[in-house]
């Protein structure tokens, strides 16, 4: 086996145990994006392109037609993220955007390989602060993000690209069971 596929295939199997999370998310999420409530997502580099592909499923669709739901990545407001990198820093550019459009019982998904980077631990820590759920997917834990969160599911690998690869299955997974549940 080609030593990238075997490195892919061990952590997949490392986290088919968190099936029952992902799908306990899956439901949360799905009574959230029902109700009118909305996820933000973040992170930065190929996790921000994880966090974009999650919500387009959302407001696009997965596998059936249904309504749009309200998802939004934190990273793909240029005009935002400049502005509040010039005049705030580089660690509030999610944090500020989850105090101006996260509201209590929406959920933030915080991505992030390390679990170290300091812009979406912040977005964790203001999530909180104003009353969103905060869910990670991260690497190998324990790390400060996932300690930040109120739940997290690590990926035990130490290849990016793997742990990459395993967060795009488990936004697979989780919009399946979204539309599952509201069917």
């Amino acid at each position: 086996m080609h030593p990238h596929l075997a490195r892919l295939s061990t952590a997949l199997t490392a986290v088919d145990p968190e099936t029952p999370k992902i799908h306990a998310w899956g439901y949360k999420l799905a009574a959230v994006l029902s109700g009118g409530g909305r996820l933000l997502a973040c992170g930065n580099g190929g996790s921000a392109a994880e966090a974009q592909h999650l919500t387009a499923e959302l407001v696009g669709r997965y596998r059936v037609d249904r309504r749009p739901y309200a998802a939004i990545p934190l990273h793909a407001d240029t005009s935002s993220l400049t502005a509040i990198g010039n005049d705030f820093g580089i660690a509030e550019l999610y944090a500020r955007q989850v105090r101006a459009h996260g509201r209590p019982g929406d959920v933030l998904m915080c991505l992030s390989t390390s679990g170290t980077s300091r812009n979406v631990t912040e977005a964790a820590e203001a999530g909180r602060e104003c009353g969103l759920t905060t869910w990670a997917l991260t690497g190998p834990g324990p790390n400060p993000l996932a300690e930040l969160c109120d739940e997290a599911l690590t990926v035990p690998a130490d290849d990016t690209a793997t742990i990459q690869e395993v967060h795009l299955t488990v936004i697979h997974m989780l919009c399946d069971v979204i539309e599952k549940a509201v069917a």
